[in-house]
């Protein structure tokens, strides 16, 4: 008696072939949806609604699960990613972001920060546009050493506009009367 090897049908090879890349593709979409759901998290505030009322413009800002308020705000047309810090003076640009910016670094500062003395940089932002909320010729600090991509938004900023916080929510209202 021969004993003949068993050889797989065309059909069951590529039957697996595809069951693998469904897989795969499986894999990479439930990877992808859990990234951008992980995203949300951390910045609820990615597309900023802004409310018109008889001469004043509110924002709402929604905390994230740290308890920060973090957003998507523009400077000088560009997105930039930012963090309310009303304990800073200026608002903090990170050196990378300022050069994609094209901001200029102006006078030598020295800067006390939660982690020590650092050096800084004088620098002026044009516009600041926080959903349709647009502050004009903010005072701000390019900073090197301040990592990562997110702008802080100190009072030079934040004493433009009235902000109320309550619960998991601030409230920024600039009158424009």
């Amino acid at each position: 008696m021969e004993c003949a090897m068993s050889q797989p049908l065309p059909g069951q090879r590529a039957g697996k072939v595809l069951m693998i890349l469904a897989w795969v593709a499986g894999l990479f979409l439930a990877t992808r949806l859990f990234g951008l759901w992980e995203e949300r998290q951390y910045n609820p505030n990615a597309e900023m609604l802004s409310q018109h009322g008889d001469g004043y413009i509110e924002v709402r800002l929604a905390s994230n699960r740290q308890g920060h308020f973090v957003g998507t705000a523009r400077i000088n047309d560009r997105e930039v990613p930012f963090m309310i810090d009303t304990g800073a003076t200026d608002v903090a640009v990170p050196g990378e972001v300022a050069d994609e910016l094209g901001l200029e670094r102006g006078l030598p500062v020295t800067l006390n920060t939660a982690n020590g003395r650092v050096q800084g940089f004088r620098t002026r932002l044009e516009r600041l546009q926080l959903g349709d909320i647009v502050l004009n010729d903010v005072r701000a600090l390019v900073t090197p050493s301040l990592e990562g991509r997110e702008v802080l938004l100190g009072m030079s900023a934040m004493k433009q506009l009235e902000f109320t916080q309550r619960g998991g929510t601030l409230l920024l209202r600039q009158t424009t009367q």
